[in-house]
C-alpha cells in the first residue's frame, strides 16, 4: 500500500513539475517577434528637404531658429542627408509655429517680481515622402519649453531659442519608425 501511495505522490510531483516548467517556458515575452535589431528610422529614405517653418504668431524670428535647429538635428542625429534642392529630396519636412507663450514659474515674495519664467513653443509638423506621396507625419502637434531667469541675464530670446532646439529634438524623435 505504501509503495502505491509513494508512486502516486511521485507521479503528482512529476506532473506539477512539468506544469511549472511549461508555465515558465510559455510566459514572459509575448513572442520573439517583438524584438528587432533594425534601425530606428525608415531605410527607404536617404534625403530630407527642410522647408522654412511658417509662423502664425506675432513673435518674429522663431521660425528661422526652429528651421535651422531641425535641419541640424536631422543631419546629426538621423541617417538622413539634408538637401537644399527639393527636387532631389526623398522627403520634405514642413510645419508652422502655432504659439509662443510665457509663464511665471516663481515669484520673489517681497517685491512680487518674477524670478523664473518659462517659454513654451508649439508647432505643427508634417513629413511627406515625395516618392510615394505618403504622409509619414501628418500634422502632428509638438510642444517644448525652456525656463529662464532675468536675474541670470537670460531673456525671452534665449529661452525661445532653447525651446526651439528642444522642439527640434522632439521632431527628429517623431521621424523614428513607430514600433
Amino acid at each position: 500500500m505504501e509503495d502505491t501511495s509513494n508512486r502516486e505522490i511521485r507521479k503528482d510531483v512529476s506532473v506539477i513539475f512539468i506544469v511549472i516548467i511549461a508555465v515558465f517556458l510559455f510566459s514572459g515575452c509575448d513572442s520573439l517577434e517583438s524584438y528587432s535589431n533594425e534601425g530606428l528610422y525608415p531605410v527607404d529614405i536617404e534625403s530630407v528637404y527642410v522647408e522654412m517653418f511658417d509662423n502664425k504668431t506675432y513673435q518674429r524670428g522663431i521660425e528661422y531658429a526652429l528651421t535651422d535647429a531641425v535641419a541640424k538635428r536631422i543631419e546629426s542625429e538621423t541617417p538622413y542627408k539634408i538637401v537644399t534642392n527639393r527636387n532631389r529630396a526623398d522627403t520634405v519636412i514642413s510645419g508652422y509655429v502655432t504659439s509662443i507663450g510665457t509663464a511665471v514659474l516663481s515669484v520673489e515674495q517681497e517685491s512680487g517680481r518674477a524670478l523664473e519664467k518659462e517659454s513654451v513653443l508649439m508647432a505643427v509638423v508634417r513629413w511627406k515622402n515625395l516618392k510615394t506621396g505618403d504622409l509619414l507625419i501628418d500634422d502632428r502637434e509638438v510642444q517644448a519649453s525652456a525656463s529662464y531667469s532675468e536675474w541670470q541675464n537670460q531673456g525671452e530670446d534665449y529661452a525661445s531659442s532653447l525651446a526651439a532646439n528642444k522642439l527640434a529634438r522632439k521632431i527628429t524623435e517623431l521621424m523614428e519608425t513607430q514600433w
